[in-house]
């Protein structure tokens, strides 16, 4: 992984310094608070509805087990004994003191990791699949393209004060794990026909209130010019974005309301500015990042091993978890293996500081001291050898991070919510403990297959409701919290924005409607559908029939013979 250089930390080091005397210009009422406020935002530091909430950026997802264990000791020393992992591939810390944030980055600074541009109207944390320089369906590594775009964003003057928050992911497979078309900028790796490397890219995506896809603005950009052409798109975004109203703010309005044909245009006539000039990316420049990023000393191994094949047969639970997951990787005898945190009971995405010890010991063990945040709110474990998934799989078990529902239904995308942010109108982390409590039988999450189910506590959609199979929006009804449902969204390579099916729901009533729009999809899919392939077959006007035919009163238990 990237290491830094002199000039990264002398960077970092120095931003902590800048910082730690905001801070106390702060604390001694030298700075007020509207003061204050760009310069913590700058570094991280959210006030929510009960403390002040510390962004950590994890670049690209991806960690060292150095790292791991700093924000144990974060979690531990300065928190309440957890973090958040979100969906944008981040940690969060939600009871942070202030007085304590200074001490906190420079901690940060010593393992190579910093809070920088995780907030405010910038470039944020660049995000990539997750299973990116080990997938088997991989084109290229993204992870350089990754990191040159990382390091030529991170404090560029010109786009330190955008209109709002600008988001870029890159994709490097054949199938996008990125979700490239909800963002900003979406780039994904393709070969022309002469098999040279460049990217698809699409403009103009974004969640939110006004949930859009991007629009493809390139169909090939050869790889040498990713900085200049992206250049070129801040540009035009940040001389006619709208400043004048927050909700119009970003870029996906600006397509919208000239269309993509005008604005390829004026990217284009301002790229021919750009284009050859000092951002076009050479050759040493990419094999000197690429250096970061060789693959570790992998062992000739078998595709299989007995051991595991024979446990397998023996252990249904191990089998289970076999299935969901542990995912293929590009060199035989090994395999990727994700982390679970959606135990029912926990907050998903929720980890605590003995959970992230544990974490990096088993990466140091099993994994080259390496992991991988996923932007679904789980930890990979990217290398481990087929004949260590036995010893994983019981320490992941020992240790709460081994149910077996990567994909199904209670592998939810959650948002904190009302229980912490100030921007929320309803609670998420209540419904998605309802709903998973509910639906606490594996025998039938694995019967039903693969579900995405995304909860929001407001528009912002920081849960990535809009493209869950199922999507949950937390909104105020005359001061109450409500639910609206939406069906049909999803991500991949056929992203598509869900539909939302009728009037919204009260709390104790979610459990019960998801319970209605499973009976729907048992009852008309064909063979083994997966779910959102009988949505989009039948549209959703027969779940929100059944959904709304009765009046839904209270939970009450499902079993199985529900679904028979």
């Amino acid at each position: 992984m990237y290491r830094y250089d002199h000039y990264d930390h002398q960077i970092v080091k120095e931003r902590v310094a800048q910082y730690r005397d905001q801070v106390r210009r702060r604390l001694s009422d030298e700075l007020t608070e509207d003061e204050f406020r760009p310069l913590r935002l700058q570094n991280g530091l959210y006030y929510q509805r009960h403390a002040y909430m510390l962004r950590i950026a994890v670049p690209y997802g991806l960690l060292s087990s150095k790292q791991m264990r700093m924000l144990a000791h974060i979690a531990r020393e300065h928190d309440r004994d957890y973090g958040h992992f979100t969906t944008r591939q981040n940690i969060q810390f939600n009871w942070i003191k202030i007085e304590e944030t200074p001490d906190i980055l420079a901690k940060l600074a010593s393992v190579e990791m910093h809070a920088t541009q995780t907030s405010g109207n910038c470039i944020r944390n660049i995000t990539s699949d997750e299973f990116c320089g080990i997938a088997p369906d991989e084109i290229v590594d993204p992870r350089p393209y990754c990191e040159i775009m990382r390091q030529w964003s991170t404090f560029h003057p010109e786009f330190a004060y955008l209109p709002r928050k600008f988001k870029i992911a890159i994709n490097g497979a054949e199938q996008d794990r990125a979700a490239i078309a909800m963002h900003d900028i979406g780039m994904s790796v393709v070969k022309n026909a002469a098999g040279e490397i460049g990217f698809r890219v699409l403009v103009g995506g974004g969640l939110g209130r006004t949930p859009i896809l991007g629009s493809e603005i390139r169909d090939f950009l050869p790889w040498q010019h990713m900085l200049s052409y992206v250049e070129a798109i801040m540009r035009v975004y940040n001389q006619y974005g709208r400043r004048d109203n927050i909700y119009k703010a970003r870029i996906k309005i600006l397509v919208k309301a000239i269309g993509i044909e005008e604005f390829r245009r004026q990217v284009e006539e301002e790229w021919q500015h750009l284009k050859d000039g000092p951002s076009t990316i050479t050759q040493a420049e990419l094999n000197r990042v690429a250096a970061y990023f060789v693959d570790p000393a992998y062992e000739t191994l078998p595709a299989a091993d007995a051991a595991v094949e024979h446990f397998k047969a023996e252990d249904k639970a191990f089998a289970n978890w076999l299935r969901r997951n542990v995912k293929g990787h590009k060199k035989p005898g090994y395999a990727a293996v994700v982390l679970s945190l959606k135990k029912t009971g926990v907050p998903p995405g929720d980890a605590t500081s003995a959970q992230m010890d544990k974490i990096a010991d088993m990466a140091d063990r099993y994994s080259f001291g390496e992991l991988r945040v996923t932007h679904e709110q789980n930890i990979v474990l990217s290398d481990v050898r087929q004949s260590d998934l036995i010893a994983v799989w019981k320490e992941a078990k020992e240790n709460g991070m081994a149910t077996p529902n990567i994909g199904l239904l209670t592998d939810m995308i959650c948002c904190p919510g009302g229980d912490f942010c100030a921007l929320a109108n309803a609670k998420s982390i209540p419904i998605a403990g309802d709903i998973a409590e509910r639906f606490d039988n594996l025998d039938f999450q694995h019967d039903i297959g693969e579900i995405e189910l995304n909860i929001s506590g407001c528009i912002n959609s920081c849960g990535h409701h809009h493209i869950g199979h199922i999507g949950i929006l937390g909104v105020d009804k005359d001061g109450s919290e409500w639910y609206q449902v939406s069906l049909g969204g999803a991500q991949g390579n056929q992203t598509s924005i869900g539909k939302i099916i009728g009037p919204s729901f009260s709390a104790h009533q979610m459990p019960e409607v998801i319970d209605r729009i499973l009976k729907v999809y048992v009852r008309e899919r064909i063979e083994d559908e997966r779910f959102i392939d009988t949505v989009r077959r039948l549209g959703i006007a027969p779940f929100k029939e059944f959904v709304y035919a009765t009046p839904i009163k209270a939970e009450h238990p499902a079993g199985e013979d529900a679904y028979a």
